[in-house]
């Protein structure tokens, strides 16, 4: 699985531009991510924070998250312009029945696929290794432009779980 996206990331926004991404509980099918963009772009024309137009950019990565960015040093994002989105948000899970505000669902690269795994089921997957250290994982935390390029994607020892949860010792070779 290609999981270079960086290249996808709009450029002449701050690297402090506001974001937030967005998880899905599934993929989206191809005809749903092509709907989907058209509602996003749509969306995006009439983002704005106190009737003031936010320079922004929205987009579908990897077929399952949502990924929204408002560069605030052009428009201050105001809490109505979030909550705009998120209204929107609610709208596309209506749409296409999917999930995006579970917090208790984490992503991870396995095998060359997107797996999901309920947050209460992480220590039995790594008790019994499907998931390691080196395991990529989702940071659907980050908070910025700047941490969406260099922390989105992580291997799990360099992430908030790593402290949370004990791995077996690896071998020197892993």
């Amino acid at each position: 699985m290609n999981l270079a996206y960086k290249h996808l990331l709009p450029t002449g926004f701050d690297p402090s531009s506001k974001t937030w991404v967005y998880q899905s509980n599934r993929r989206f099918t191809l005809s749903e991510v092509l709907e989907l963009e058209t509602m996003l772009n749509d969306f995006s024309k009439e983002w704005n924070s106190h009737g003031v137009g936010l320079k922004n950019f929205v987009s579908v990565f990897f077929g399952q998250f949502i990924i929204l960015m408002a560069d605030d040093t052009h428009t201050h994002v105001g809490g109505c312009s979030t909550d705009s989105s998120q209204r929107f948000l609610k709208t596309v899970e209506e749409k296409f029945r999917v999930s995006l505000f579970d917090r208790q669902t984490l992503a991870f690269a396995v095998k060359d696929e997107i797996q999901l795994l309920p947050l209460n089921q992480l220590a039995y997957a790594i008790e019994n290794e499907f998931i390691t250290p080196d395991t990529l994982y989702f940071n659907n935390t980050v908070l910025t432009k700047e941490e969406l390029e260099n922390r989105w994607i992580i291997k799990i020892k360099d992430s908030w779980l790593a402290r949370k949860f004990n791995f077996p010792h690896t071998s020197p070779a892993n």
